[in-house]
């Protein structure tokens, strides 16, 4: 199960990787541009650009679920190939449309608008579904992709059958989301309103569960009941209306406030953690700096989260509990800072004009405190239980040197029938897949693989992770050797 998770976490890394420009394209134009956020008109030449830079960065931020779709449905293929993106692509729009709310009332004309029903299948785009639609896409191929069917039918064998397929396994999923969605979503809705008569104690919790519910989008539940007029709350809407904690029957601001020191400093120092316990600190860096600086300007936190809640969820639970922690400790601090996007520096200047904003230079101290707490919790966590973070993948520790690996010779088809034989041919071969400089073969008797004969393949080494896995070095043009050996397989 491990193995899958990890497996489906490096799935999520193309898409993710996508993010972090979009959050800071968002970032420049709302800075340019603050009528994109706070209402008014768009006028003169730099808040034109500004408001197309906010444009440009939502158009992927706001359908992240559909890169999902297709990263993970193409990343837990058995092999690099569109056909699992087509059809978890197809998976999508069905899901979408057979679970609107449109379909959805016609076919339940009992569900009312404004009931918690109603809302979750509002809330019906989101990265689980993504994530979900990804997997049936990824399934239905490596089931399907040698299907034969009858003479008659022979144009749709093969590949051309597998997104048919995608499409029927989707109609079942959705029916069965039909009846689950709802229970789940409205179980959540009333969690939310049992923890809001606790206090910061219940602010604290609500933030543990919005980070804690991101991987399978359902924080949209929690965030109904807090944020907006679910139960007649709305934090978020009465602060950013001009009220303040007198005109409610709570601090206004107490569920968008401990956000900021998390998002602004926690999540930076939680990445340069991460860099810092890297094997492969340059490529961590690659990715977590712009995730961190994502963080900071504009509050878009996913692209540094779905780097490694996967691959390491326990991880990822703990980081969830720091939220509710700092949430608790910024009640008591007096800060008070509210978004209408998200709990970035971008929010906070913005915000900090409202009369429900208090003691908004706390926002230094609490941040202080909150890149101390990450950073030395992480650093900690990652390297007692050595989890597999960017950058400290098995592979990653030799990862430079393998980049200036040569092969033998260019003959990438006789290079792939040396290592096969070597690894013990096809029969011993249960799964192979690779990465950026290695072949990474699952096999059956570890004790045919002959070493002498890989590094004769013209191979630059193996490594033996454990005794069913084998990993043979090939430097950068491990893909055109792959691509041969997938043909001889």
């Amino acid at each position: 199960m491990m193995k899958y998770l990890q497996k489906l976490g490096k799935s999520l890394m193309l898409p993710v990787a996508v993010l972090p420009i979009c959050g800071l394209l968002m970032g420049i134009g709302y800075a340019l541009c603050p009528s994109t956020m706070q209402g008014g008109s768009v006028e003169g030449l730099a808040q034109i650009i500004g408001f197309l830079l906010v444009k440009a960065g939502g158009a992927l931020i706001d359908n992240m679920q559909i890169l999902f779709v297709i990263g993970v449905a193409v990343g837990m293929a058995d092999e690099p190939d569109g056909t699992p993106a087509l059809a978890g692509l197809a998976s999508w729009l069905m899901v979408q449309q057979l679970l609107s709310v449109g379909v959805v009332t016609t076919i339940m004309p009992s569900i009312v608008e404004g009931s918690t029903q109603y809302i979750a299948f509002s809330k019906i785009s989101n990265p689980f579904i993504g994530i979900l639609c990804g997997l049936i896409g990824a399934w239905s191929y490596n089931r399907f992709k040698t299907m034969q069917l009858p003479d008659f039918l022979a144009f749709f064998s093969g590949k051309r059958f597998v997104a048919m397929a995608a499409a029927v396994v989707s109609i079942l999923a959705s029916v069965v989301l039909l009846f689950v969605w709802p229970l789940v979503f409205g179980g959540l809705v009333a969690v939310g309103d049992a923890i809001v008569g606790l206090g910061p104690w219940g602010a604290g919790i609500y933030a543990f569960l919005n980070r804690l519910l991101i991987p399978i989008g359902m924080h949209h539940a929690l965030n109904n009941v807090f944020w907006f007029e679910t139960i007649g709350l709305g934090d978020l809407t009465n602060f950013w209306a001009g009220k303040t904690s007198a005109d409610v029957g709570w601090s206004l601001g107490m569920y968008m406030s401990g956000f900021f020191p998390c998002m602004m400093f926690g999540v930076p120092a939680a990445a340069a953690a991460m860099i810092a316990t890297a094997k492969n600190k340059k490529a961590a860096a690659g990715l977590l700096i712009s995730t961190a600086v994502c963080a900071f300007v504009c509050g878009v936190t996913e692209p540094f989260e779905f780097s490694f809640m996967f691959v390491a969820f326990p991880l990822y639970v703990v980081y969830a509990l720091l939220y509710g922690v700092m949430t608790v400790i910024t009640y008591f601090s007096g800060f008070r800072a509210g978004f209408s996007f998200s709990a970035g520096a971008t929010d906070l200047v913005f915000s900090a004009s409202l009369p429900a904003a208090e003691k908004t230079w706390m926002i230094l101290p609490l941040g202080l405190l909150a890149a101390v707490l990450f950073f030395v919790v992480f650093y900690v966590l990652i390297k007692t239980f050595d989890f597999k973070t960017p950058g400290r993948e098995d592979e990653d520790e030799n990862t430079d040197a393998e980049k200036k690996v040569v092969l033998a010779n260019n003959n990438y088809t006789q290079v792939a029938a040396g290592v096969l034989a070597a690894v013990g041919g096809k029969g011993n071969i249960k799964n192979v897949e690779y990465c950026a400089t290695r072949l990474r073969f699952e096999i059956n008797d570890y004790t045919a693989v002959d070493e002498k004969a890989v590094k004769n393949a013209g191979a630059a080494g193996v490594v033996r992770p454990s005794k069913n896995a084998c990993q043979v070095i090939i430097g950068p043009k491990v893909q055109f050797v792959y691509d041969e050996l997938k043909k001889m397989l």
